[in-house]
């Protein structure tokens, strides 16, 4: 009865919502007013009444110039309603950790790397973009949740999707992929890592890249068909000390990245330190993303060239270089006090405009694929480097046990440590997969 109670005031506080909303009025507010669900939307105070919505948005240090910007259009577009929007600094890459401290207590809107989407969601700190919401945005965005997938790239849309609901908005893509300079490495050497780096020791150069890191170094075993998941309890689930589909086992992959290790050309690049490397002109080519197009354009040279990862053998069978899948999301706090019009704030400091905007200010390459083709953003090699490897990029899911002992063990595959034999590197790997796989706690 309690259940049917609760549908039959939602439906009434929807139908009166549609009303307001075909009058002009604001897309209202969502408090938890639900037992058996806290995330119902219900109606709030009338547009052009004089209330101030205040709202308060999370964003990149590097963002906060834009997102200035961006609010500012954000309030022209309701000319009629008054807005209070504070805007805050807070790193994607850490915004859960903060936001999990206390929720109620976080930004009405906030940007996240797409890898916190579990956690966030499993703490109810997410609104998913539901069918209430989709009434929100059809009546004052004129868009609807099918719109905003259809927008988006199919991998951003599946980064900020968990059990078939949609929980937040895509708005740039992210990951790696390799830059090298044409007059040292051609385009058929760059295909594998053999090649690659004989080509480069030839030229006297060196090719760098992060290995250890549980980013980077999980790219050879994607690549070879291995998994790493999230599991419900937050544990981590590995397979690369095993075989993987394709019949490449996790030994063959490791040794095959000794090897490239091990080769007088290859730099071990410490992790964010590729900006450096790339500077000193000790390189010809790197493994990197969009945020050092720059710097190789300045050290390679402007016909620079950008492509999709070399390959590299794994016993008998060649293994295409794989890749991390990320990407950047915008989300709606699930206790905002103004829920309605945090999405729509959410939804257009990600929509088309925002994107190519964002790509203006910082290059970070779009999701959104008409933003993708404007000429600006399409001539972009850095880009056209990431889609070019998005063919074999997969998305990250992993908990908190696996990035120490994955970057451990890239470490000691940088310095060597590890004995190449079949025996001692299937004992580094069962060890790694103990310690990734461990209970929690």
């Amino acid at each position: 009865m309690k259940k049917k109670l609760s549908a039959l005031l939602l439906a009434f506080a929807m139908l009166f919502t549609l009303a307001a909303c075909s009058s002009g009025s604001n897309p209202g507010s969502a408090a938890p007013n639900d037992d058996d669900n806290p995330q119902q939307t219900q109606s709030g105070s009338q547009g052009g009444s004089g209330e101030t919505i205040a709202l308060r948005v999370w964003g990149a240090e590097e963002d906060q110039a834009l997102l200035k910007d961006l609010v500012e259009k954000f309030k022209a577009a309701y000319p009629d309603q008054t807005f209070s929007i504070e805007i805050g600094v807070e790193s994607e890459s850490k915004a859960k950790d903060d936001i999990l401290t206390d929720v109620t207590a976080a930004a009405d809107v906030f940007a996240f790397a797409c890898d916190q989407l579990p956690d966030l969601v499993a703490a109810g700190a997410l609104l998913p973009i539901d069918d209430q919401m989709d009434a929100v945005l059809q009546n004052y965005a004129n868009k609807t949740v099918a719109d905003i997938k259809s927008a988006n790239s199919e991998g951003s849309v599946g980064s900020a999707t968990l059990d078939g609901k949609l929980y937040a908005f895509p708005f740039s893509a992210d990951g790696y992929f390799m830059f090298y300079d044409p007059s040292v490495i051609s385009a058929d050497q760059a295909k594998s890592w053999d090649t690659l780096l004989d080509a480069a020791q030839a030229g006297g150069k060196k090719v760098g890249m992060t290995l250890a890191s549980g980013w980077y170094l999980a790219g050879f075993y994607y690549g070879a068909g291995f998994t790493t998941g999230l599991n419900a309890d937050g544990t981590t689930s590995m397979d690369w000390n095993g075989t993987s589909p394709s019949g490449v086992t996790g030994v063959q992959v490791t040794q095959a990245a000794l090897k490239i290790a091990a080769h007088p050309a290859f730099m071990p690049v410490i992790d964010g330190d590729s900006s450096n490397q790339i500077k000193s002109g000790s390189l010809c080519a790197v493994v990197s993303g969009c945020w050092d197009s720059q710097v190789a354009a300045e050290a390679f040279g402007d016909d620079y060239m950008a492509c999709r990862l070399p390959s590299f053998m794994a016993g008998d069978k060649e293994v295409p270089g794989g890749a991390v899948a990320s990407y950047k999301l915008m989300g709606v706090n699930a206790h905002s006090k103004n829920s309605g019009w945090a999405m729509l704030l959410a939804e257009f400091l990600s929509n088309e405009e925002s994107q190519v905007a964002r790509y203006s200010a910082r290059q970070l390459p779009p999701t959104n694929i008409s933003a993708a083709s404007d000429p600006a953003v399409a001539a972009d090699k850095g880009v056209a480097g990431l889609a070019d490897q998005s063919a074999n990029a997969s998305l990250q899911a992993a908990g908190g046990k696996y990035w120490d002992p994955v970057k451990s063990f890239g470490e000691q595959i940088a310095q060597g440590t590890i004995k190449s034999d079949d025996a001692s590197v299937q004992a580094a790997l069962d060890d790694l997969v103990a310690g990734v796989t461990a209970p929690l706690g």
